[in-house]
């Protein structure tokens, strides 16, 4: 019994790592479709009309490099643009770093709306709810308050909307680690395992969400589906408004346009919880989708099957085989797409990062409870309940 057990666990790593190279294959040609479609939309991007755009940036706290993150809104080569910055807390430290800006920029329309209602618990849709108002144009912006981007930005991600057909725009991104292991598995992962998979999903089925590094759009498209207010109880308000508006017909569109984000100094006991809100949030947005992604960890499941086949040539071969594919993808993604500079000094953790990321995916199927900005929720089919301690 013992042994065709072991037997069974043999054949099932194996499939699994034949799998994933099928994956990884599936990676590298979808990283090649985006970089040949991005080349082709760079040539026309600077002649597309360049409308007002109003770029809303919801806060809560400080972030790592936050300022030279808000400085790097206001260099935009692009016509004309007003910024609106919103918390929740007319204390918040955030305040002072937009005043600074407001000082540095006084050209530039940037604005500070203290938003007072508690319209769900996602405090960050409830505040773009009530910053809307405020806003002077049809076109929209939202990105996270830690983003920092190049001077093309709007030019570039505001080119795709000049075809109606296309409803959403949103952006891929790398994450700028520090000097913590946890911050440094964390932008690992973003570049080697989200981004690619991103980018299948591009190719296979089309996007149908959005990410939090950039989601424009119109004003009457947010409003065909009912505003802000409809996903303020939901923890993955991008993907929502990505899919909704991709439920009206029309297109969610890749911008070619990388952005950085500036990851915080990630204890692992903070890493271990950012990746388990991430991973309980992709679960209850795409279930299935979510199971099938426990057989893309090829490395992992090589390594199981050497040791169940007790060290055979041909176990050493799989592996071999799923290691150079896995490094392959990771480098034409992490290295070439998101031109990740940190990534070379990162590739050797990319098996500790793997096995990680598998028992993460395991045990995401036991519970519901996340921890986001210092707070517990119970997350419910996407929704968050907050637990009050």
């Amino acid at each position: 019994m013992i042994h065709l057990t072991a037997r069974v666990i043999e054949v099932f790593a194996v499939a699994a790592t034949v799998s994933s190279i099928a994956y990884y294959a599936l990676c590298l040609w979808s990283a090649a479709r985006f970089l040949r479609d991005g080349r082709l939309a760079g040539n026309t991007a600077r002649s597309l009309a360049a409308p007002p755009v109003s770029i809303l940036k919801p806060l809560k706290g400080t972030d790592p490099e936050m300022y030279p993150s808000f400085r790097s809104h206001c260099l935009q080569d692009y016509p004309s643009y007003e910024i609106i910055f919103g918390v929740d807390d007319p204390n918040d430290a955030a305040i002072a770093l937009v005043k600074r800006l407001q000082e540095e920029f006084p050209q530039r329309p940037i604005h500070l709306i203290v938003c007072p209602e508690h319209l769900g618990p996602n405090t960050k849709v409830s505040n773009l709810a009530q910053m809307l108002p405020a806003a002077q144009h049809e076109f929209l912006i939202v990105n996270d308050s830690d983003i920092r981007v190049e001077p093309d930005y709007l030019r570039r991600v505001m080119a795709p909307l000049a075809d109606p057909a296309i409803g959403l725009v949103t952006c891929l991104y790398r994450g700028i680690a520090n000097e913590t292991l946890g911050s440094r598995l964390e932008s690992l992962g973003i570049s080697t395992d989200f981004c690619p998979g991103v980018l299948v999903a591009r190719q296979t089925e089309g996007i149908r969400f959005g990410l939090g590094s950039t989601l424009a759009f119109r004003r009457r498209d947010l409003e065909a589906i009912g505003g802000f207010v409809p996903v303020v109880d939901y923890l993955a308000d991008d993907y929502q408004i990505g899919k909704r508006v991709a439920a009206l017909g029309l297109k969610v569109e890749l911008s070619d346009m990388v952005v950085e984000t500036f990851l915080p100094r990630y204890t692992m006991r903070g890493f271990f919880d950012h990746q388990m809100r991430w991973a309980r949030t992709v679960r209850d947005s795409r279930f299935w989708g979510y199971a099938g992604f426990g057989m893309t960890f090829g490395v992992p499941w090589a390594l199981l099957a050497l040791l169940f086949a007790q060290g055979a040539g041909w176990a050493w071969g799989v592996l071999s085989a799923a290691a150079a594919m896995r490094l392959a993808v990771a480098w034409t993604v992490g290295g070439i797409v998101l031109r990740d500079r940190q990534l070379v000094r990162s590739l050797a953790w990319i098996p500790v990062r793997d096995l990680l990321a598998l028992w993460v995916w395991l045990i995401s199927f036991a519970g519901h409870a996340v921890s986001w900005r210092g707070e517990s929720f119970r997350l419910q089919k996407g929704k968050l309940t907050r637990i009050r301690s």
